[in-house]
């Protein structure tokens, strides 16, 4: 699982109940332990809860639970049915393509928006890359996918756009839902993954915006059918 860094850490604190968790507003403390937990299908697909529920897993009283809810709902992974409680929204198949189109979209853009300024990108897109050559070593299949994110947000972000940024972590969290098939069971794909993302790198030491648009096409149509052979 990965989220933005702060919602991890919230996240954690409320379910190791650790010292200062009572200094995060109730309402936080809701959003990003629910949160985590359908990111990591903890509440699956189709499960239907109550505030309540809720309420006492965190320690809290309803109010905060419903404000929670409604962040989660306005983020599409949740549906609210009043007097009833929430239903986990499954994943499906239409949600794959909307969210691998929406990434295209905003990577490919940055893609472009970078290039004047890409040399002082692949330093840390190489560190992104030893770390996930590490991990693969290591078997940690967890850390490997957070760098293979972070090497993707690390090119969203130079481009500059907070809104576009914010918006492709809610499409990489929503992706996180869908699952990383098979990776743990086929760790050649890892050997592909990273691969992919070493000629992004020697693309942007090249002089054709056009060769690194096109990989970064191309990683991204290998996720997608990643996610849609298992469906």
């Amino acid at each position: 699982m990965e989220l933005g860094d702060e919602t991890a850490e919230i996240a954690r604190v409320v379910v190791e109940a650790a010292p200062g968790v009572e200094k995060i507003p109730a309402a936080e403390r809701v959003y990003a332990y629910v949160k985590a937990a359908i990111l990591d299908r903890t509440y699956p697909g189709g499960e239907l809860l109550t505030e309540g529920e809720l309420a006492a897993a965190v320690g809290v009283s309803r109010t905060p639970v419903r404000e929670a809810l409604l962040r989660l709902e306005e983020s599409g992974l949740v549906k609210l049915y009043p007097k009833k409680g929430v239903l986990i929204l499954p994943v499906l198949p239409q949600e794959i393509d909307d969210v691998l189109e929406a990434r295209e979209l905003i990577e490919t853009h940055a893609a472009a928006k970078v290039w004047p300024r890409r040399k002082q990108l692949i330093e840390s897109l190489t560190d992104r890359v030893d770390e996930m050559r590490a991990y693969r070593k290591s078997g940690d299949t967890k850390s490997f996918l957070e760098s293979d994110r972070a090497f993707h947000e690390a090119i969203v972000g130079a481009a500059g756009n907070e809104i576009l940024s914010r918006l492709y972590n809610s499409l990489r969290d929503r992706q996180v839902r869908m699952g990383v098939p098979g990776i743990e069971m086929q760790p050649v794909r890892m050997d592909k993954s990273i691969t992919a993302h070493q000629e992004m790198i020697e693309a942007l030491g090249g002089n054709s915006v056009k060769r690194f648009r096109e990989l970064v096409i191309a990683h991204i149509d290998t996720a997608a059918a990643d996610l849609r052979s298992t469906r």
